[in-house]
C-alpha cells in the first residue's frame, strides 16, 4: 500500500537524483522507491537514538571509579576467565 503524499520514484531516477531525494527527506518527506512501478523501499529520515540509561541505577549516575577497576584474579576466576 502506498504511503499518502510521499515522493514516488523509480530506480533508476532515484539513482540519478539521490541527493534531491535525500534532501527532501531531511525537510520531512517521505520517498518510496519503485522498480518498474512496483514500490520496492521506502526512504526516511534516520533518527539518532537517544542517550542511554543504565536500567540498574534508574537514571543516576551513581556509581564510583573503582566500578571500572580490574577485577583481582580470584574474582575473575569465579567468572571463568
Amino acid at each position: 500500500m502506498e504511503p499518502d503524499l510521499a515522493i514516488i520514484v523509480n530506480i533508476h531516477e532515484a539513482k540519478i537524483n539521490l541527493s534531491e531525494l535525500l534532501a527532501a527527506v531531511a525537510a520531512g518527506e517521505e520517498v518510496v522507491i519503485a522498480n518498474r512501478n512496483v514500490p520496492v523501499a521506502r526512504l526516511v529520515s534516520y533518527e539518532q537514538a537517544g542517550k542511554r540509561v543504565l536500567g540498574f541505577v534508574g537514571g543516576e549516575e551513581s556509581w564510583d571509579d573503582s566500578f571500572f577497576d580490574m577485577l583481582l584474579e580470584e574474582e575473575l576466576a569465579k567468572w571463568g576467565f
